[in-house]
């Protein structure tokens, strides 16, 4: 775009730009609705304006002005994706059919299958096969409406492998157009060299992976997979302070098989999110509600395992920030389609498709501590936003697998034309 440019977008039916922060309880259904819309924004991807079309065209007289029409279409902030693990080698599609055949995914874990198996391929994995990987499930997110995207690591389980995965989503973003946020995840399973002494590997973690991922700025969060059978409570605190001391945030799985204080633990510690949450207790939900930090549920998770649903209805009405994502991994949840986690959402949550979207677009730029420039349409913020193949916001969970989108716009530039809509 040329320096003097501006471009606005008008005709659209509602412009949805869930405007004024990140939501809680009722306010979840606000999406901030602008009938008759328009949005103007600078050659940077900055918006200057958002209004009524008769709004925003008034502050505007220049004879360098570049109009867009979104054909009465919705428009809504670029979709987060805020926990995937897209950045890793080899497929486990046989697990699938084990689960398929009753086998449960922690038996599978322990007999040395699961993140283990994923572990083994990634390691025997190039970096520039992890970058290509990585790029094709990217263009995928992207597809369906996902203008930002949270990667971790954690299928290399040693310092090279878990330092290979980062730098191919360094690689990436700086090579596509999806913003990405990098999360450190050594401690995502023991390593079976490791099985026997897993106290080795936490030292492993804290000394040797996270000064070298602080070195080369690889990452700006540190997780933990902490659950029974995986890292206690205690190990957890150690991996995350020791990654705060090098300027890693906690972003946590936990509460997600067995409630083991997962939740209340990182809390305390200041976590930007805890993710999973399906075994959170009632002390869990009233330590996260008296917070900012996200419960960042993934629904898909559940869909796959088969598993029960996290209570996001009673976490909502005791006053929790929640998102939602679809945990994009080889094992547990092998999606890129934001737009059926939606759905799910809908359906096994009981959410309005408002709250959904709330969750999918503010809360969770949130929960990878970037609401202040993404996931609402305000002046100010970057200008990422999805026009929908439709005039109801509804329709988009509602008419599941299949693609809503018609086009997206990244930081002002269009990105994805969805010919076939």
């Amino acid at each position: 775009m040329k320096l003097n440019e501006i471009h606005i977008l008008t005709n659209i039916g509602t412009l949805h730009t869930f405007a004024g922060g990140p939501r809680r309880g009722i306010k979840l259904a606000d999406t901030s609705p602008i009938l008759n819309g328009a949005i103007a924004w600078d050659h940077s991807g900055t918006i200057l304006s958002v209004g009524t079309k008769d709004e925003v065209r008034k502050k505007f007289q220049s004879e360098n002005i570049l109009w867009h029409d979104a054909g009465g279409r919705i428009v809504t902030p670029g979709l987060v994706d805020s926990h995937s693990h897209s950045v890793n080698a080899g497929s486990r599609a046989n697990e699938f059919v084990m689960r398929c055949q009753g086998m449960e995914y922690m038996d599978i874990l322990q007999a040395g299958g699961g993140i283990l198996n994923s572990a083994d391929k990634t390691r025997l994995a190039s970096a520039g096969e992890l970058v290509e990987i990585g790029r094709e499930n990217l263009r995928k997110s992207l597809s369906f409406g996902v203008t930002t995207i949270e990667i971790k690591s954690g299928y290399g389980l040693e310092t090279e492998a878990e330092l290979k995965m980062l730098r191919a989503a360094k690689t990436l973003a700086r090579t596509q157009p999806v913003r990405i946020k990098s999360t450190f995840l050594g401690a995502h399973a023991i390593p079976r060299e490791y099985k026997k002494k897993p106290d080795d590997y936490v030292a492993l973690i804290c000394n040797g992976m996270i000064p070298a991922v602080a070195d080369e700025k690889l990452a700006d969060f540190c997780d933990v997979f902490i659950e029974q059978g995986v890292f206690s409570v205690e190990q957890g605190k150690i991996i995350l302070e020791a990654g705060l001391k090098y300027g890693l945030k906690p972003k946590v799985h936990c509460d997600e098989i067995i409630p083991i204080g997962g939740t209340e633990m990182c809390v305390d510690l200041g976590a930007v999110s805890v993710d999973h949450l399906i075994a959170i207790t009632d002390k869990g939900i009233g330590k996260l509600a008296g917070s900012e930090t996200v419960g960042c549920l993934l629904p898909g998770t559940s869909y796959f395992l088969k598993k029960p649903f996290a209570p996001c209805r009673k976490m909502i009405d005791a006053g929790c920030l929640l998102a939602l994502a679809t945990d994009n991994n080889p094992g547990s949840s092998r999606t890129e389609n934001i737009q059926w986690i939606l759905n799910v959402a809908c359906l096994y949550y009981g959410l309005k498709p408002e709250e959904a979207f709330s969750m999918a677009t503010i809360n969770a730029a949130k929960a990878i501590g970037m609401d202040d420039t993404i996931g609402s349409l305000e002046v100010g913020k970057m200008a990422d936003f999805v026009i929908w193949d439709t005039d109801d916001l509804n329709e988009i969970p509602y008419h599941h697998s299949v693609n809503h989108v018609k086009e997206i716009i990244i930081g002002g530039e269009l990105v994805s034309n969805n010919d076939q809509n």
